[in-house]
């Protein structure tokens, strides 16, 4: 009889009943190197995030209830950073395999409802000004004001007969649409498209796209990769450079691009979940893009907390964009096509 009543009381526990809500684990009782190597965040930055997310963890719900707002987000960190629902995550917050489930689902939609917080262009002439320095700085591209990229996240099968969500490797994904800054602030992220769009019709169809077409500030553009259509208020790089003027472009265009490449890189660097080195998300599209979404929040909370976006070792594999993407567009646009060469002749002659 032992067992049974030792089961139930493990399962009164991590269920609750009223308004009971256990302390499992205490971030004082660790070191900062345990914290770094477990969940990949230091305790004043997870000290932080409970404050942030503290009421919506806190809602009244049974299951809720059971796992403080501390607990639940320590759960959800070690998802992201590890990729994994393995045991010794939750026994290490004394928690099960389905309580951190539901933790990291709490934690995502937390952390999802605050999106537009963390994520998005400055407003202000001046903040946009800055932007142009700090690119114009970094190579001489002018008038820069971010960098775009598209990545595949791996994500399970919808179900046989959704083949929309299949990318040219044959994987079923997600294709992230970003938009970062010189320091590798994400100031735009879409990350419900279908793995099947290549990233110039993800761009087409995107709200960034409709945003820079109704309206943008004078004499500013986003840099794009040759997966692109040249636009107006997009560069992409020449597809044959023929002057000296046109191959200093494309060099100071390369150079300016890679910060994308590189925040990309480092995200799911940190964020292991989206590597695909676990495995694929086992998640609906839905809450798949949320888990991304979620991700691209806490890369950005830890930059305004001081954490340097290329302070983490940039190693290992990522899902690459399948074969064939990267494939020059071809420029549809006279208008944009003036503006390039305008430019070009202007700033690399």
């Amino acid at each position: 009889m032992a067992i049974p009543i030792t089961v139930l009381d493990c399962d009164l526990l991590l269920y609750g009943r009223g308004h009971r809500t256990l302390d499992r684990f205490k971030l004082d009782d660790v070191t900062d190197e345990y914290l770094m190597s477990m969940y990949g965040f230091p305790r004043q930055f997870i000290y932080y995030l409970v404050e942030l997310l503290g009421a919506s963890l806190s809602r009244p719900t049974q299951r809720s209830r059971a796992i403080s707002p501390e607990t639940q987000i320590l759960a959800a960190l070690g998802f992201y950073t590890s990729g994994s629902f393995q045991t010794r995550m939750g026994d290490a917050i004394g928690i099960s395999q389905a309580s951190m489930s539901r933790c990291v689902a709490n934690v995502t939609e937390a952390l999802v409802e605050r999106a537009s917080q963390f994520i998005h262009f400055p407003a202000d002439e001046a903040a946009i000004q800055s932007l142009k320095d700090e690119f114009y700085g970094l190579a001489g591209m002018p008038g820069v004001i971010g960098a775009v990229d598209c990545i595949h996240v791996a994500i399970k099968a919808p179900n046989a007969e959704d083949l929309s969500y299949v990318n040219r490797k044959g994987l079923h994904s997600l294709n992230c649409l970003v938009v970062c800054d010189i320091r590798g602030a994400l100031m735009t992220v879409e990350t419900s498209w279908p793995g099947s769009l290549q990233d110039c019709a993800v761009l087409q169809q995107s709200s960034l796209s409709s945003q820079f077409e109704t309206g943008m500030p004078k004499d500013s553009w986003l840099l794009g990769d040759s997966s692109f259509f040249l636009h107006t208020w997009l560069l992409t790089p020449l597809h044959i450079p023929e002057t000296p003027a046109e191959y200093r472009y494309n060099r100071a265009h390369s150079a300016t691009h890679s910060v994308i490449e590189k925040t990309l890189r480092t995200l799911c660097c940190r964020f292991r979940c989206l590597d695909g080195s676990k495995g694929a998300l086992q998640y609906s599209p839905e809450k798949s893009s949320h888990i991304i979404l979620a991700c691209c929040v806490l890369h950005n909370i830890s930059l305004e907390h001081g954490m340097d976006v290329w302070s983490s070792p940039v190693t290992g594999p990522i899902e690459q964009p399948p074969e064939g993407e990267d494939e020059q567009m071809e420029s549809l646009d006279l208008e944009a096509d003036r503006i390039r060469q305008e430019l070009i002749l202007t700033h690399f002659s």
